[in-house]
Parts: C-alpha cells; sequence; structure tokens
C-alpha cells in the first residue's frame, strides 16, 4: 500500500482544472453572484455577536449603572434581524445554490456525451463502458456540490479570515500577530497532504470505474458464466477488484485523517496562544476583560472557519477529481470530424471507388489493406468473402468513415467521402452488422430508430419486407413488446430479422450487409434473402457472407485476403477457376 498513492499521475494542475471548469459558470452568472451576496450575509450574525457580547461586558464591569434592560433588548433585536437575514440568505444558497450546480452538471454531462458521440471506434475499443459511465454520472455528481460550495466557502473563509484579523488587530496587535504567524507554516504543510489525498480520490474514482467495468461484464455474460460453470472464476475476479476498491478507499481516509489531523494540530497551537498570551496580557492590563472574551470568540470563529475548509477540502478534492476526470474525456482526440467546406451528400448514385487505399488500426498498428483498388460500380451487387481477419468488415467500415485511412482515397459518386459532412454520407448509407444490437425498449422503437419520422405503417411494411412481421405479431404485445437490454427476450434470428427492418425503413441508396442472414435458419434466410434482393434492386449493395449459398447470384464476387483482393468475378467464374473461393465453396456444400 505504500506505493499506491503513485499509481495516478496526476496530469493538471489545480489552476488548470479550475480554468477548464470557470467557462460553466457562465450562463449561470447572475446567480452565482447573488450567492456569493447571501454568504457574504451570512457572516453578519456571527461577526457581530462577540462585538455585542464584548459591550455588554466591558459595560457590566466598568460601568453597570449605564446598561439598561432597553440597551439589552435593542442589541438582541439587533441580533435577531441579523438572524432572520442569516436564514433567508441560507436558504437561497442550499436551494439556488445547489440547482445552479445540477445546472453545471447538467451542461458537462451534455458535452460529455456530444463529445462520446464524436469519438471513433479506436476510443471504444481501448476504453471501458464502466469507466465512460463512471465519469459522466457518479464524477459529475461530486461536481454538482462543488460548483457552488467551492465559490461559497472560499468567499466566507476569505470574508472571516479577513474580519478577524482587522478586529483582533485592533484590539491586541501583538497577540494577533502570534495567532496568525502558525498560518504560514500551516498552509504549505495541509496543501502537501492535501495532494496526496487527491492522489487518493482519484485512484478510488479510477477503480470505482473499474468495479463497475467488471460487474456489467460478468452481468451481461452472465449465460456465457452459467454455460461454462465459470461463477468461481467471476467470483474471484470481482474479489480481487473488490478487494482493491477496498484499499484505495481506505488510503483516502488515511490521507484526509491526516489531513485533519494536521490541522487540529495547528488550532491547538493557536488556541494555547491565546490561552497563555491573553492570560499574560488580563495580568499586565494590557486587555480588558471583554476585549477578552471577544478575542476568544473571534479566534474560535477563527478556528471554525479553518474546520469548515477542511470538511470541505474533502469535498474539494473529490470535485477536482471529477473534473479531471470530465476533461480525460473532453480531450479524446476526435479522429472522424468534418473536413472544412464539407458539403451535404445529395442525389446519390452509388459509385464507389478505392484508389490505392492502405489502411491499419491506429491503435495497434495492425495492417489490413496495402495499396488497394477497387470500383463498385452503382448498382452493383458486391460480394466478399474471404477467410476472418481478411479485412472484409474493415473495408466495409471505411466507407462510412468510422475509420481514418493511411492512404489513398475512397471516392463516392467521383468525389473524396471526406469532401461531404458525416451526418449526410452515413444519412445514405444502411448497414445491418455482424454483431447485432437492439436497444432497450419495445420493437416499434427498434424499427423506427432506422427513420425517426417514420410512421406506423411504414415500420409495419418495413417489418413485412424483412419477414419479422409475422413473429412480431406473435410477441404478448405486438410491436409494443419490450425487447428487454440488447433485445435479451428475442432469438437470435429474431432480433436479426428487427434490425434488417430497421435499415428496409431507412431505404438507403447504399447498403452493407454485414452476414446479414447469418442467425437465420433456412426458411426464414429464404424470406429475407428474396425482400433484400428486391430492395438492393437499383442500389449499390455490398454483401459480407460466411454462407456463400446467399451470394450465388451476386452481380460480382471478391475473395479478400490478407494478401488484398485474390480472386474476382462472377459466382460461375470463380468455380470455373478453382482456386479458393472454389474451396470455400466446396467445403461448405459438404459440411451441408
Amino acid at each position: 500500500m505504500k506505493t499506491q498513492s503513485l499509481l495516478y499521475d496526476r496530469s493538471h494542475s489545480v489552476r488548470e482544472l479550475i480554468k477548464r471548469f470557470l467557462p460553466y459558470y457562465k450562463p449561470y452568472i447572475g446567480i452565482m453572484l447573488l450567492d456569493l451576496l447571501c454568504a457574504g450575509l451570512t457572516c453578519l450574525a456571527e461577526l457581530t455577536l462577540p462585538q455585542i457580547i464584548k459591550y455588554l461586558t466591558n459595560t457590566a464591569v466598568n460601568d453597570i449603572a449605564s446598561l439598561s434592560v432597553k440597551t439589552v433588548l435593542l442589541l438582541a433585536l439587533l441580533y435577531l434581524v441579523l438572524r432572520g437575514i442569516d436564514a433567508a440568505a441560507a436558504f437561497f444558497m442550499g436551494y439556488q445554490g445547489h440547482v445552479m450546480g445540477t445546472k453545471m452538471e447538467t451542461d458537462m454531462r451534455r458535452d460529455a456525451y456530444d463529445h462520446l458521440l464524436k469519438l471513433s471506434d479506436t476510443y471504444y475499443s481501448n476504453t471501458k463502458i464502466g469507466q465512460i459511465m463512471g465519469r459522466i454520472t457518479n464524477d459529475l455528481f461530486d461536481v454538482t456540490e462543488f460548483a457552488h460550495h467551492c465559490p461559497e466557502e472560499f468567499f466566507i473563509a476569505g470574508i472571516k479570515l479577513a474580519a478577524a484579523f482587522a478586529i483582533l488587530s485592533k484590539t491586541n496587535i501583538l497577540l494577533t500577530l502570534l495567532v496568525f504567524v502558525t498560518v504560514p507554516v500551516m498552509v504549505p504543510v495541509c496543501l502537501k497532504v492535501n495532494m496526496k489525498m487527491r492522489d487518493a480520490f482519484a485512484l478510488r474514482r479510477h477503480q470505482t470505474g473499474e468495479l463497475n467495468a467488471r460487474i456489467e461484464d460478468s452481468l451481461l455474460g452472465q449465460r456465457v458464466v452459467k454455460a461454462f460453470t465459470n461463477e468461481d472464476v467471476e467470483r474471484e475476479k470481482f474479489k480481487e477488484d473488490n478487494v482493491k476498491f477496498f484499499d484505495y478507499k481506505k488510503l483516502s481516509y488515511k490521507y484526509m485523517a491526516t489531513f485533519q489531523l494536521t490541522v487540529r494540530i495547528f488550532e491547538g497551537v493557536m488556541y494555547l496562544v491565546v490561552l497563555v498570551g491573553g492570560g499574560l496580557f488580563l495580568l499586565n492590563g494590557m486587555i480588558e476583560a471583554g476585549d477578552m472574551v471577544a478575542y476568544v470568540m473571534y479566534v474560535s470563529t477563527l478556528i471554525a472557519t479553518v474546520r469548515r475548509i477542511v470538511e470541505f477540502a474533502e469535498q474539494f478534492q473529490r470535485g477536482m477529481t471529477g473534473i479531471e476526470r470530465f476533461i480525460g474525456i473532453m480531450d479524446a482526440d476526435v479522429d472522424i470530424f468534418d473536413e472544412p467546406g464539407a458539403k451535404e451528400l445529395k442525389n446519390v448514385k452509388g459509385d464507389i471507388y478505392f484508389d490505392n487505399v492502405s489502411f491499419s488500426y491506429p491503435d495497434d498498428g495492425n495492417t489490413v489493406f496495402t495499396s488497394l483498388s477497387l470500383k463498385i460500380n452503382r448498382g452493383e451487387k458486391l460480394a466478399i468473402v474471404g477467410p476472418s481477419g481478411g479485412g472484409k468488415t474493415t473495408l466495409c467500415n471505411l466507407i462510412p468513415r468510422f475509420y481514418n485511412i493511411d492512404s489513398g482515397t475512397i471516392l463516392l459518386d467521383g468525389e473524396d467521402i471526406k469532401s461531404y459532412t458525416l451526418k449526410s454520407l452515413r444519412e445514405n448509407i444502411g448497414m445491418v452488422q455482424q454483431d447485432v444490437y437492439l436497444f432497450s425498449g419495445t420493437v416499434y422503437e427498434n424499427i423506427v430508430y432506422g427513420r425517426p419520422d417514420a410512421t406506423r405503417e411504414e415500420v409495419v411494411e418495413a417489418a413485412k419486407k424483412a419477414g419479422a412481421h409475422e413473429f412480431i405479431c406473435s410477441l404478448k404485445n405486438g410491436y409494443d413488446t419490450y425487447i428487454g437490454e440488447r433485445g435479451v427476450k428475442l432469438s437470435g434470428g429474431q432480433k436479426q430479422r428487427i434490425s434488417i427492418a430497421r435499415v428496409f425503413l431507412k431505404d438507403p441508396p447504399i447498403l452493407i450487409l454485414d452476414e446479414a442472414t447469418s442467425a437465420l435458419d433456412n426458411d426464414s434466410e429464404y424470406e429475407v434473402a428474396k425482400s433484400l434482393r428486391d430492395l438492393s434492386d437499383g442500389r449499390t449493395t455490398l454483401t459480407i457472407a460466411h454462407r456463400l449459398s446467399s451470394i450465388v447470384n451476386s452481380d460480382r464476387i471478391l475473395v479478400l485476403t490478407r494478401d488484398g483482393i485474390v480472386e474476382e468475378g462472377s459466382h460461375a467464374e470463380l468455380m470455373e477457376q478453382k482456386g479458393i473461393y472454389y474451396g470455400f465453396y466446396t467445403r461448405t456444400s459438404e459440411v451441408k
């Protein structure tokens, strides 16, 4: 545990974090100023009470006859009014201050989510979803408290420290200097411990994300866990992450307690100075009794202020950690973006040309293509086959710019796809991916996702074309049936047909079918294949298939391997060549 505090790389200073956070105050500057005004008003009663006690004590000691009931009642009324102002100000701070913080949290979560939508697949391939979830939920909860408490606490502390120093100096400058001489020593010591506490909180936050990711991974894969009877394995993995979370939390409490201990020691020194110095000054007639009482009360206020800052330190560090982890998302590079001057893609014809394209995955440098050239004519039904890892899916993912190519050019209708806006480019491409993803919701909501402005009749028609209407009607609530997270209540074939219906509804000029019928039985495959043929008429269609019977009628078939395009032609032509495709097809037939 002794080296754990070094595990976190603190890449931003407090000043940098505050600078990045300040713009979120701009829309709410009016509320912020009112909040600070109220914070100042809450100090009035606390700073005035010692003066009232000082006056009463000195008057009682020096001239008791001049002290009347009326005077006492007037002072009491003054204090009552101040307490009323304090209560109203505290209510505003407690309500509007928190609302302001929540609005800022909402704005930050919106910006983080918007940025996440712009990030490429590479980011998600290297970042755990549990970590991302932690950053835009739990971490930003702490930012809410930080957003309004931080200005309040430091503003109140500044007022009280300045007022206490001014008033105490007027009472006895020597004693005041003795009390405040501890501050220059106290500040650097507390800051050092505070930085260690921040590191510990950051580690704790990171491990919270790891724990969330572990739980999400094991629960979503619970069927696989049970199928392989690996419950004990998952328990051991969870135990390891859970114990690590405990260790980091324990470490954060250690530094928090050390910080509190440091401040308590300095508090004790301050009280000791007041006790010894004030007692000696009283003995020598250098301070009056009322002044001494007021002095002790102001020192108590001073120490209470320091204690309040100490208690806020934990919240401050949680806020700093939350902001830093938020910045970690916002600083993630957006690799895929609209180029300057990008235009809307309209009236798509569907001519696609890969001109000397090279591509390797940016995270691991794994080369997929080198100088690949391929022309796909408008309306052509092109099938791509080959061994796993040959780059079939990657090739198709380059067309909607899920990745940027290393060199070369991909042209659509004679122009570089980078010259089009991402939104318009992807709006004209329909994809049925190998890994079917359905959202938590109803059947209808998942199909209409293909075109949110579609009518219910259009949704039903799309489902019929995809061969999904019959099984949808047999569900308990038909199109309004809840399908569970990731469509867990449906079979693989049913999920596949819903995803196909989604593309039918979108009705794009370019189709990419990545194993679109892989999860279907023979009857369903025949029905969907017929609908896909109807849909692909007049459209540029790229089909990736391992089940070769589904592509025999394609206009052209490519065999793609790590060496590039090694064979090309119609089904009949490739069978005559008796090459790689012939081997694939005959082996598939033998399996059947």
